[in-house]
């Protein structure tokens, strides 16, 4: 075989197959080349065989990988690392070719091959409680890079040398979420097991990926966890996601309450919401909240569901529920009846609604506060024209955005222009399509040119930077008032209002003049 330099290749490779004594006899025969007094000058033929042979192996990688090319698309590497991640998240990732490290162009996709991979390992982790762990495989340098808490664990003062570590207080879907991180450095969130894996970020210090998961949570905030995740964020000790909590606990209080995590968080978020005087809520609502967490506190701790029991759960914290500061009619109708107060509360709180001298009582008698609404006006003036304003079930519509979270609890409508009339209106918030909050009600009209409020339900919150729709259907058969020299934006306090004509509206409502003045909201 003759290479393209034309040695004889067969030739060279029998001698380096050769004994080695025969070699320097060879050698020794043949003495040294002109203006080369350094024998081991040899090996540049040696070179090209091993050449050839790289060459060979490069045929045949083509041959098992016809897909791959030389010149490989950022798009096919990605593809490759997306199925190895697959791979690796089943805890099932083999490497099938010899030469993996050249399938991928950057030491990131490479690093990433050994996410959750055997190859190379030299720790393993036991993952989760008994009965539910994972054998996670790991490798030290990676994880010391990533962590302090590896780092320490692995390379500091007091490391152990164990070949397994076991982890019962993590889960292992939140364990591989952090090696993820670690490994390829990316974040992959989900929202059953998000709370899991900002605290194992917490427990091994990774503060980009807790951070990551505080910003998840936040953006997936709402009244039917906010309870739930008021709870977490002092145990994590997060002090802006618990920021966001109370913002909308207290101005969805009556959902949150309601919500099923409120039946799930400890003692003291219990008494912290319960000594809220922001809760924008009827104490008859709160009262009955405490009675389904009491009742499943009861199931928690193995007790009988009985109103003894749900009293003894309670502790002093049916005392910061405010029912002196009930409707009458709540406190005889809900709370008088619930058998969980004693016979002297119930006479002494009776007492309290009729009696000039009142009894003393352990309850809070203070009405909370609450949250004080604020009105977002989007005219400069307001008129009236024989013509119109007149409602015949057609709808008045305008788009709005924010830059801030908020929650809107109502719209403030025009009234008649004509004395006194009844208005009955349908109002609605929208964003793309979907509703999120409608309410049907009547107000009266006294023949004044102020606004007057109309209530959704319920609150709705508004996420700052996208547009919503709010609508109006009136129905009344005298002329109205109606807005002119509209503006298209708004400053209220700390938050900005951007208004835009909307395609719903059929009555003749848009920026310029209309109907839907007012906008009632908290923040």
């Amino acid at each position: 075989m003759v290479d393209a330099k034309g040695r004889n290749m067969k030739c060279l490779t029998f001698f380096l197959m050769l004994p080695e004594t025969v070699k320097t006899k060879s050698r020794s025969k043949k003495g040294p080349k002109k203006g080369n007094t350094n024998s081991s000058r040899l090996p540049p033929v040696c070179y090209e065989i091993i050449t050839l042979r790289s060459k060979k192996k490069k045929k045949m990688a083509a041959e098992i990988f016809p897909s791959k090319k030389p010149a490989t698309t950022t798009t096919t590497t990605t593809a490759s690392v997306q199925e190895c991640h697959q791979q690796n998240l089943n805890n099932n990732n083999t490497i099938q070719a010899t030469n993996w490290q050249g399938i991928y162009p950057t030491i990131r996709e490479r690093n990433s091959v050994m996410f959750n991979n055997e190859l190379m390992a030299d720790v393993h982790f036991v993952v989760g409680p008994p009965g539910g762990t994972q054998r996670v495989p790991g490798h030290k340098y990676v994880l010391a890079v990533g962590s302090s808490v590896f780092h320490a664990m692995f390379y500091g003062d007091l490391a152990e040398d164990n070949d397994e570590i076991r982890i019962p207080d993590v889960e292992p879907a939140a364990f591989l979420a952090m090696l993820k991180y670690i490994y390829c450095d990316e974040i992959d969130l989900a929202a059953d097991t998000v709370l899991a894996t900002l605290y194992a970020a917490k427990k091994y210090i990774v503060p980009h990926l807790a951070r990551a998961c505080v910003n998840f949570l936040e953006t997936s905030l709402s009244a039917k966890n906010a309870c739930v995740l008021l709870s977490q964020s002092c145990l994590f000790e997060e002090p802006d996601l618990t920021l966001r909590c109370w913002e909308v606990i207290d101005a969805q209080a009556e959902l949150a309450l309601r919500s099923e995590g409120f039946c799930d968080i400890d003692f003291q978020t219990l008494e912290s919401i319960l000594k809220r005087e922001t809760l924008n809520a009827k104490e008859i609502v709160v009262f009955e909240a405490v009675l389904n967490w009491a009742e499943a506190e009861c199931q928690r701790q193995d007790l009988i569901v009985t109103n003894e029991n749900k009293r003894k759960v309670l502790g002093k914290a049916i005392y910061l529920v405010r029912i002196p500061a009930m409707a009458l009619d709540d406190f005889a109708n809900g709370a008088a009846q619930s058998g969980i107060l004693t016979l002297n509360e119930t006479n002494d709180i009776f007492l309290w609604y009729t009696a000039s001298k009142k009894p003393d009582l352990q309850f809070v008698c203070k009405p909370r506060k609450g949250l004080i609404p604020q009105k977002c006006h989007r005219f400069q003036s307001c008129a009236y024209r024989s013509n119109q304003w007149r409602y015949r079930g057609r709808c008045d519509s305008i788009q709005f955005a924010v830059d801030k979270r908020v929650f809107i609890a109502g719209f403030g409508l025009y009234g008649s222009s004509c004395g006194s009339a009844e208005y009955s209106a349908k109002i609605e918030l929208k964003r793309q399509g979907a509703l999120l909050g409608q309410n049907l009600s009547k107000y009266f009209s006294d023949g004044a040119s102020h606004t007057f409020p109309v209530w959704f339900e319920y609150p709705v919150q508004i996420e700052p930077d996208t547009f919503y729709t709010a609508s109006a259907v009136l129905d009344g058969n005298e002329l109205s008032y109606f807005g002119q020299d509209g503006m298209t934006e708004v400053q209220c306090g700390k938050v900005t209002f951007q208004f835009q004509c909307s395609s719903d509206s059929t009555n003749g409502t848009g920026v310029q003049g209309g109907q839907i003045p007012e906008l009632i909201f908290y923040a």
